[in-house]
């Protein structure tokens, strides 16, 4: 079953709940640009993948609304280096 990502418009993250705490990718929307700039996972979270599935959430979101991403956040930059199946969104 796929994770369920949130996208949080008021506060501009996207978001996934995983039992009882949320990690979150913050973004800023420009026209057809999304600016994806700081991922985290809660420490309770940590080494459980909760990062990649969030990450992958999210750009199939950005891939599916036609956008292009501008990635600003390291994390995202260094797993979208090793899935370079997302390549096609990103911002030249």
């Amino acid at each position: 079953m796929p994770d369920t990502i949130r996208d949080n418009t008021d506060l501009h993250r996207f978001e996934l709940d995983v039992n009882g705490t949320t990690a979150i990718v913050t973004y800023r929307l420009t026209g057809d640009t999304i600016t994806l700039l700081h991922t985290e996972v809660p420490k309770a979270l940590e080494g459980q993948g909760i990062g990649s599935r969030l990450a992958r959430g999210v750009l199939d979101i950005v891939r599916a609304r036609h956008l292009k991403a501008d990635v600003r956040c390291s994390f995202l930059k260094a797993w979208i280096g090793r899935h370079p199946d997302y390549a096609d969104i990103m911002k030249p």
